[in-house]
Parts: structure tokens; sequence; C-alpha cells
């Protein structure tokens, strides 16, 4: 969820000695294979009138999630669309128990069944997620961004805090803090680096569970945004390298995402460029002993048709 923030940062502000900047910072950043062991004919083709529109499927795993045994799955999932132009992006979250084909990836023991999407990872790894990802949304996935949750409280530190309007009042009871709770109150607040992460991954004080914690991290994202691309940050040199390297210590991309050739198309691209959306579904239920989200079949299409053609989003959640 960091990647493009970066990219952001790096222009915005006309910092002197940017690209050697950035070539050191990226340099740092880990890299993985996510697309050879995905069978080419499997995958959708891309849309003629947004051939140069571009999709990220970005990745996070939270290894302290008491349901996460061992970080194996992966407990975040949202499609990035950019748009051809570059002026406009969205965010479209994946519940991570929405129930969906899961096809069996290269040297998979299990798939080519149903199951949550957040299995995908655990059985298949990085191509099995995108080989389910493609086959749900019929979207062309160009690129990939893993984010290790473990380096998030970092990130919002070295930006020092983020603004948050709390929705409503809440205690977490699986919090980075001795006691393992956490107390938030209603309305704006600066939040450090442990409180937007306690923030971002509580789930179980809201009926809703998941998507309040979707909708909890989309604000954390944008908070992100704005503060990384604020002219404090940018003014101060110790800040926006501390940002950049926590950034890349948390991040992992795939082998063929040149991050200074968009960090230039991303120059101009800010907060309010960035709408976020959830992935259509009709509430949640059961299938045996498993609480899932069921995906809503009659919406899904039309969403995720627009977002393959480049076209505004049918439904906004």
């Amino acid at each position: 969820m960091i990647i493009a923030l970066v990219l952001v940062v790096l222009i915005g502000g006309g910092v002197l000695g940017v690209s050697l900047w950035l070539r050191s910072v990226s340099s740092d950043v880990q890299r993985v294979d996510a697309f050879t062991d995905v069978p080419k004919d499997e995958r959708p083709q891309r849309a003629e009138q947004a051939k140069d529109a571009m999709n990220f499927l970005l990745l996070g795993s939270d290894s302290r999630d008491p349901d996460n045994q061992g970080g194996s799955r992966s407990d975040t999932i949202i499609i990035l669309h950019l748009d051809k132009n570059r002026t406009k992006a969205q965010m479209v979250s994946i519940p991570r128990d929405t129930w969906v084909y899961v096809p069996k990836a290269k040297n998979a023991e299990y798939g080519n069944t149903n199951a949550k999407i957040n299995a995908a990872y655990a059985w298949g790894g990085v191509a099995g997620v995108v080989q389910t990802v493609e086959k749900f949304t019929n979207i062309r996935l160009d690129h990939v961004v893993i984010v290790d949750f473990s380096g998030f409280k970092e990130i919002v530190d070295a930006l020092g805090g983020v603004d948050i309007d709390v929705p409503q009042e809440f205690t977490s009871t699986h919090s980075l803090n001795p006691d393992g709770r956490r107390h938030f109150d209603k309305g704006p607040q600066l939040m450090d680096g442990a409180a937007a992460l306690d923030y971002s991954r509580e789930r179980y004080a809201f009926k809703d569970g998941d998507f309040a914690r979707i909708q909890h991290q989309q604000q954390v994202i944008k908070a992100i945004l704005n503060k990384a691309a604020s002219g404090g940050t940018l003014a101060s040199p110790s800040r926006l390298n501390a940002f950049l390297h926590a950034t890349a210590d948390a991040v992992i991309i795939d082998g063929t995402l040149n991050m200074l050739d968009l960090a230039m198309e991303l120059r101009n691209l800010r907060g309010d460029d960035l709408s976020f959306y959830t992935s259509p579904t009709k509430g949640t239920g059961n299938v045996g002993s498993e609480s899932v989200v069921f995906a809503d079949d009659a919406a899904v299409g039309p969403f995720y048709e627009a977002l393959r053609n480049d076209q505004p989003l049918p439904v906004k959640k």
C-alpha cells in the first residue's frame, strides 16, 4: 500500500538530485518474480482503450493478526488502477474472506477449488494470488507490491505521525501495547506509528469486521499520501530520507517495476486524485464451518469491466 506514495513524493517537491536519491532507495527494495509461473494463455487480455493504463496488485500481510498463522496469508488485497493519463487512481479493496475460485498454481499442493481469496497466497505464493485475482476480476495485472505490516509503524513514525478522523469510539483488543488494548476516541487526532497500525488492523471491535478495517486502512493510506507530499516532509531532507528508507525496508516489488520511470509519471498525483472502493459484495455468510464474504456476482462483472476499460467505476462503496 505504500509504493505509489513513495513515488509521488520524490518528484512532487522538486527535490535536488532526486533521481540519484531514488536509485539509491530503490536498490534497497527487495524484488520478487511475480509472473513467470503464471500461465500466459490463462491471463486476461488487455483492453485496447486501456492499453496505457496500469494495474497494481497490492498485498499486505499482518503476522500479528491472531487469525494469521505465521503470516502466510495475504490479509490485505488491493487493486491499484492508474488511468492512462496518470491523473487519477482508484484503489479497490477485496475483502480477505471473499469466497472465490482459487486456481492451482505451479508446484502448489492445493488449489483448483473455491476458498477464501487470502488462501491463494498460502497455497500458491505471489503467482497464485495473481492467477486468482486475474480470474476473479478479468483484469490483467502489471505489477505486484507486497507490504510487510511489521514495517508500517516505522513508515508512519518517519513522517511524524498522520492525522486521522476516527468515525466512532472503539477499543482495539489486539494492540501493540503491553496489555494488548488501545482506546480510540471519536474525532480528529494525530496518530504515531503504533496507533496507526492498531487502527488499521482492528476488526474485532466492529459488527462489520473486515469492512470497517478496510475503511480504516483506506483512511490511513490517504493520510500517509497527504503527509508525505506535504511541504513539511518535502522541506525536511532528514524526514524524507527516513520515510523513503523505512518504506524501502517494508515493501517487496516485482522485478519488472521501474520505480524511477513510474515516479516521473506520477509526479502530479496527490491524495485528492485517489479514490477508494470495496469490491462489490452481498455481505457475509457461512460455507460449512467457515465465515466468508460473498461477492455480488451481478455487480462484480460491470464493476471490474469499467476498471478494465479505464472507465469510471459504476458503484462506489
